[in-house]
């Protein structure tokens, strides 16, 4: 089995909040995108949030939450992982991204968003030990997965909640 790598973060220097993943699943992956999958509502949860239009383009989007002081990225770098499911990473591939130099150029942010437990969970193993997290906060949001059975009314609601106010 191949191993499969993120992407580069979605962010400005100015950013003031993160918003981490896993892993990019298989259809955003394809699409070069995150959260690519049609069902994702990852998208439609920022539109709603940042008050842009969720039919713009994805750099379009990327552009929105960058002047919003929003950043998106993963937890993890690359691992091994057959399919889109946290639950099928194997056991001993989790390689985290470099966040030691992501928080150094990207100073202002104060509070951190996992989208869904693995994202929380590599954080806290991986990454939380090597870095100072002075003046941060840290939250888990109800995952935008589509196989979180949640309705996107609470979602957005829980969003809202957690990481706005």
């Amino acid at each position: 089995m191949d191993t499969i790598t993120s992407f580069k973060p979605i962010a400005e220097r100015s950013a003031r909040i993160l918003i981490l993943g896993s892993m990019p699943g298989v259809a955003s992956l394809d699409a070069e995108q995150y959260y690519a999958h049609p069902r994702n509502a990852f998208w439609p949860i920022m539109a709603q949030l940042f008050s842009f239009d969720l039919d713009l383009p994805y750099g379009d989007r990327a552009v929105k939450l960058k002047s919003s002081q929003v950043a998106v990225w993963d937890v993890l770098h690359s691992c091994v992982r057959p399919g889109s499911l946290d639950s099928d990473i194997e056991t001993g591939t989790r390689v985290p991204n470099d966040f030691i130099r992501f928080f150094e150029q990207h100073p202002n942010i104060e509070r951190v968003g996992f989208n869904g437990g693995e994202a929380e969970k590599s954080f806290n193993r991986y990454v939380l030990p090597t870095i100072e997290p002075e003046g941060m906060s840290f939250v888990r949001l109800p995952s935008t997965s589509p196989a979180h059975t949640m309705s996107l009314e609470k979602k957005i609601a829980a969003w809202k909640e957690l990481l706005i106010t």
